[in-house]
């Protein structure tokens, strides 16, 4: 299975145990007015309950069908939509915005970006946000390097530079916060992890105890710290 794809058989536990995202993130890179927004890669609309709380009008655009099931049935008032970031099924310069929450690291850049500029109007924008564990507590970065929670990617995956020639260069905002968590909790986190959904069931029970070893000091609910990086791209 594709870990692209390897998403859809736990949409349910996706939707309940990924955390969401701060508003103030997406405050930076929309603006307070309300805008016409692509969640692209949307999965089961965890971007896109903040943004329709933002007074956005909200496109879901997501290839797996197990996700956009779990996204129209927790999200009321939108359909997603089947497509992907290679082929967004909209018309040309038809939304102020294209967002992508946990998604642009499995992105084919070279025909993303043309296809992205395709149906962002000229001064619109494309913003990528990643939450991402703050590995500089040092049970976090154990827990990552142990479990491997970054799917196969390395950090540097989650670097931009440039979303091509008919963007301008992106800049970056990092907004720190924290989600309580549980260790049984953080099980069921783990297990939504495209490295863990593939893995072996030996491989994954490893994972889960390893994770409960980790934690069995800290208090009965404790804090996850993320920080949410998020970049904004200016459509030329």
């Amino acid at each position: 299975m594709h870990q692209r794809l390897s998403f859809g058989a736990a949409a349910a536990d996706y939707d309940s145990h990924r955390p969401s995202y701060p508003v103030e993130a997406l405050r930076w890179l929309l603006g307070d007015r309300p805008l016409r927004v692509v969640d692209l890669g949307a999965g089961t609309g965890l971007l896109t309950r903040v943004l329709l709380s933002l007074g956005h009008e909200v496109l879901p655009v997501e290839p797996d069908p197990g996700m956009r099931a779990q996204l129209d049935a927790s999200t009321p008032g939108v359909t997603a939509l089947d497509g992907s970031a290679e082929h967004i099924p909209l018309p040309d310069g038809s939304v102020d915005a294209v967002v992508a929450g946990q998604a642009y690291h499995w992105f084919d850049r070279e025909r993303a970006h043309p296809e992205l500029a395709r149906v962002i109007r000229s001064g619109g924008v494309f913003g990528p946000v990643w939450n991402m564990r703050d590995e500089s507590v040092p049970w976090v970065a154990e827990l990552s390097g142990f479990a491997r929670l970054g799917d196969g990617n390395s950090r540097e995956n989650f670097l931009v530079d440039d979303f091509g020639p008919l963007f301008e260069a992106p800049v970056r905002e990092t907004v720190a916060h924290s989600v309580p968590m549980t260790t049984e909790r953080l099980v069921g986190l783990m297990s939504t992890r495209s490295y863990f959904l593939i893995a072996t069931a030996e491989r994954q029970e490893e994972i889960r105890a390893g994770i409960r070893a980790l934690t069995a000091d800290l208090p009965e609910t404790f804090p996850l710290p993320y920080e949410t990086r998020v970049y904004r791209g200016v459509r030329r």
